[in-house]
């Protein structure tokens, strides 16, 4: 094969993929790690890619890129319902029980699910804190829950409640279970998203919970956008719908974190 088409099928495995790696495009081509890195540096000079430690990416795959709450909400809907049936099951059984779902479209599918939940006989209504303008919206006329919205000032691009007022009511508050979302799930730069704002107060979530579940559909994994707000090692659970590839699986399994493949 010439190069020319072989850096056209990478081309076109990075826009189909969000994301490729040295080793695996080297096997898929049968040539050298070097030979792929030199494919993948001319693809960058091209800008049809941008190249990353251990591969590359697509070139809209910016640490600080975000799409818009609208733009989301219409996207990967079967892998986020599948994640959100498989969080619906570890809510609390207890006679009471208290969770946090942090802002962003999985979780807000969780909210959809919970309007329709019914908690075990004699139990009081489950207490959901949440920092989402649209989650505490949706949950607002559900009986089986008790509603607490976090106060502070709301980003229009994901509709979350951030800032110092924010944090500082989590700083107060036990749950026994927070749900939270992520952009990036990385090996080594852990769990991660665009925005500071929005990453101090998923910090913060991180912090008041006994147990911390997350949230996050197979495009993340492997990603790192620009703020890390929790280590591989803070978070308890990582609820997904596709095994991680190799080097993340054996970086959540060294950081005791359990997988769940919706």
């Amino acid at each position: 094969m010439f190069a020319e088409e072989r850096q056209l099928l990478i081309a076109e495995l990075v826009t189909e993929w969000g994301r490729v790696t040295v080793n695996d495009l080297a096997a898929r081509f049968n040539v050298t790690p070097e030979t792929v890195r030199r494919d993948l540096s001319t693809l960058e000079d091209n800008r049809q890619l941008r190249r990353v430690h251990g591969g590359a990416v697509a070139t809209d795959r910016q640490s600080l890129s975000e799409p818009s709450l609208e733009q989301r909400q219409t996207q990967r809907l079967d892998e986020k319902s599948r994640i959100a049936t498989a969080a619906l099951a570890m809510m609390p059984l207890g006679r009471t029980g208290s969770v946090v779902l942090d802002a962003g479209t999985t979780t807000e599918r969780l909210a959809d699910l919970l309007c329709d939940w019914v908690p075990a006989p004699g139990a009081d209504p489950l207490l959901v804190i949440t920092n989402a303008i649209p989650i505490a919206y949706k949950l607002s006329g559900t009986d089986a829950v008790q509603l607490h919205i976090l106060g502070g000032r709301v980003r229009g691009l994901t509709r979350a409640i951030v800032g110092r007022t924010t944090i500082e009511q989590l700083e107060a508050l036990r749950p026994d279970i927070a749900f939270i979302g992520a952009n990036g799930v990385h090996p080594d730069f852990g769990f991660s998203t665009p925005d500071s704002v929005e990453a101090a107060v998923k910090s913060a979530i991180v912090r008041s919970a006994r147990r911390v579940v997350a949230l996050a559909d197979s495009s993340k994994l492997g990603e790192e956008t620009l703020v890390r707000f929790a280590t591989l090692g803070e978070i308890d659970t990582l609820i997904t719908d596709a095994a991680p590839h190799p080097e993340l699986a054996a970086a959540l399994a060294a950081a005791d974190v359990e997988v769940v493949i919706a």
